[in-house]
């Protein structure tokens, strides 16, 4: 055992001990999420896209019947939402998945 005084120690290496597995569980859940998607759309379903966990752009489908030259403004506009839609999807995925592992508890700039 300790000597009186430092019994504390056990404590803080349990801690830490407990820090690096939180990390390590962290860390292959960030891999899973390359796996994971989000599909979202916009005008009707006439935008659609797909995401994963790592928040990159996976697909993008444009119905060609919004596809109108004198108008682009509609279609940026369409692509936005969808894509935006989907940012938030991924963003709501990846904090559910990380609170998972934390146990529920909210880690600032990781959970939230």
């Amino acid at each position: 055992m300790f000597p009186k005084g430092l019994g504390n120690l056990g404590n803080v290496a349990g801690m830490f001990k407990q820090a690096i597995e939180l990390k390590g569980k962290m860390e292959q859940v960030k891999e899973s999420l390359a796996r994971e998607i989000v599909e979202a759309s916009s005008g009707g379903g006439m935008v659609k896209v797909v995401v994963n966990g790592k928040m990159e752009l996976l697909s993008l489908t444009i119905d060609p019947s919004i596809i109108t030259p004198e108008d682009p403004e509609v279609l940026a506009t369409l692509i936005q939402a969808a894509v935006n839609e989907g940012v938030r999807g991924a963003h709501e995925l990846i904090k559910r998945k990380m609170q998972e592992v934390a146990g529920g508890i909210d880690i600032p700039g990781i959970t939230s």
